[in-house]
């Protein structure tokens, strides 16, 4: 009996202007995410052109990085993308009920005894040990028919994947001829640091094994793979981070457009005076008399902790979160709670700060990037950890 994909819901419910009026944010939610679904397949088209000839697939693990993995497949696929990378059976089985006609890899691996799920479900799993690769030819040996999957060859990663020694030894063993390897393919370490002399030793382990497995289609490159000076394009390019609006090029100008837009209502403005504190634990001293503003987002929105600016971190010269008010910056003050966080507004002229206006947690200049740079980690962590708690509105080509 095949194995059963219990695939959970869609956790992202969409809550339009005639459900909760003409200001979702301000009326039932604690924000608004905007997603802008042109921008996003904008994005794939500009890597599709840039990989010169090679497929242009698209990863949407993490819940399309944290949009809804549905409408980013959807948008995509009517930009034209036909293969698309997930992490587990879970997130392809949704991807498959968008979209019966893609091609599904499936990153994770394939985990003992899930074979007949990918084969009940047309997924494909990314093979990445000896274990994992005979499992799979046993199977199709079973089914009688050689079934499709990715073989992933670790040049420098040390996470999933065989050992370079090792891919080169199978590569002639009768047992790949049991199944048919579709991908060949591999996880650059540093891509987006373009002169670490790991990108160079990756590449050239890669096209040994490459030269190995004959006419097997190869892939390397991620997001910012795509923008390195050797072009390590080969058949297929798989980016994700991209095109969901991050920058590929750290430290050049960002060539993606922004897909994700982050807003939330002011709930209260108050003073404070010096001495005084916000938040849990006192961490924040106001130094002079302060203006707060309050919004109603926090940690369970997804919007990190680590974002709190402390006296410590005030101290130590150390970056914090900062929110867009009335057109200017505005640092987060106190420690981020589970449906609150503060910003001291005090920069803003008093008329300018209202009760109910909004507020960008990202968008305008705040970029993702700097986002998650403010909070100690990388705009992917952000992306990822979007809310659900967020309503949602789609523009462009699936809304």
């Amino acid at each position: 009996m095949a194995l059963r994909i219990a695939s959970p819901p869609n956790p992202a419910v969409d809550e339009s202007a005639a459900e909760i009026g003409a200001d979702p944010s301000s009326r039932s939610t604690g924000g608004l995410l905007t997603v802008d679904l042109d921008a996003l397949a904008a994005n794939w088209r500009t890597l599709r052109d840039r990989a010169q000839g090679a497929e242009c697939a698209a990863v949407v693990k993490a819940d399309g990085y944290g949009i809804g993995l549905e409408r980013a497949l959807r948008a995509l696929a009517r930009a034209g993308c036909r293969t698309f990378f997930v992490a587990h059976l879970s997130e392809g089985a949704r991807a498959l009920e968008v979209n019966r006609n893609a091609t599904i890899y499936v990153l994770n691996g394939l985990l003992p005894g899930t074979a007949p799920a990918y084969d009940e479900h047309a997924l494909r799993p990314v093979l990445g040990s000896q274990d994992e690769i005979a499992e799979w030819a046993d199977f199709c040996r079973a089914q009688g028919r050689p079934l499709p999957a990715a073989v992933h060859v670790d040049t420098g990663m040390n996470r999933l994947g065989l050992p370079v020694a090792e891919a080169l030894r199978l590569a002639g063993d009768p047992l790949m001829r049991r199944f048919e390897p579709a991908l060949l393919m591999s996880h650059l370490v540093s891509a987006e640091v373009p002169h670490d002399p790991v990108n160079a030793r990756q590449i050239a382990a890669f096209a040994r094994v490459r030269a190995a497995f004959g006419g097997v289609p190869a892939s390397l490159a991620n997001s910012s793979g795509i923008f390195l000076s050797q072009r390590p394009y080969y058949d297929l390019v798989r980016p994700g981070y991209a095109l969901y609006g991050g920058n590929p090029t750290p430290g050049a100008a960002n060539p993606m457009r922004p897909v994700v837009r982050l807003e939330a209502p002011i709930m209260q403005v108050r003073a404070v005076e010096a001495g005084g504190t916000a938040g849990y634990n006192g961490t924040w001293t106001a130094p002079e008399r302060r203006r707060l503003a309050t919004l109603s987002v926090g940690y369970a929105y997804g919007y990190l902790r680590a974002g709190s600016l402390t006296d410590a971190k005030a101290s130590a010269g150390s970056p914090a979160g900062a929110i867009i008010v009335a057109g200017r910056r505005c640092p987060v003050v106190g420690r981020i709670s589970m449906d609150l966080l503060s910003v001291d507004v005090s920069g803003v002229p008093e008329g300018a700060v209202r009760r109910g206006d909004r507020a960008v947690l990202i968008g305008d200049d705040l970029t993702v990037d700097e986002v998650g740079e403010r909070a100690g980690t990388i705009g992917y962590e952000i992306l990822a950890s979007l809310g659900r708690r967020y309503a949602r509105v789609y523009h462009g080509a699936d809304s």
